[in-house]
């Protein structure tokens, strides 16, 4: 693998991560949203990544595959005056963990910073190779 590779695989990398923040970025703002557009509550979402193979390279970077929507239940929360809550005052909301998704976004994070310093690694070693030829 060249070193132009490394930064391919890196910027993939990147960008897989930045999807996964946006998506938890969601989820977090989502975390009381009772009802979405068509009228149920929101479900945490979860990004898939999947490997990118490239006949003859040994690593090719990763993608996203696609985004889940969460099949965990409801959480039901006691609200008697709420405009949704159902005969027994329960209203339906997001099943969505904020401590979760908080842990989600720092282990997103981390893994976008470590694409980063990779590619800072690659840039270094180009350039002590061109400082080679002087």
């Amino acid at each position: 693998m060249s070193l132009l590779g490394a930064f391919n695989i890196g910027s993939t990398g990147m960008t897989a991560q930045a999807m996964r923040l946006n998506t938890t970025a969601s989820n977090i703002a989502n975390v009381e949203s009772v009802s979405g557009p068509d009228g149920r509550p929101y479900r945490a979402r979860q990004v898939e990544f999947s490997a990118v193979y490239k006949p003859g390279q040994p690593g090719s970077g990763v993608e996203v595959s696609k985004i889940l929507e969460s099949d965990a239940p409801l959480r039901m929360e006691y609200r008697p005056g709420h405009p949704k809550a159902n005969a027994a005052g329960y209203v339906e909301m997001p099943n969505v963990n904020p401590v979760e998704e908080m842990v989600n976004m720092i282990s997103a994070s981390r893994s976008y910073q470590m694409n980063v310093e990779a590619m800072n690694v690659s840039r270094q070693l180009m350039l002590k190779t061109l400082d080679l030829g002087k």
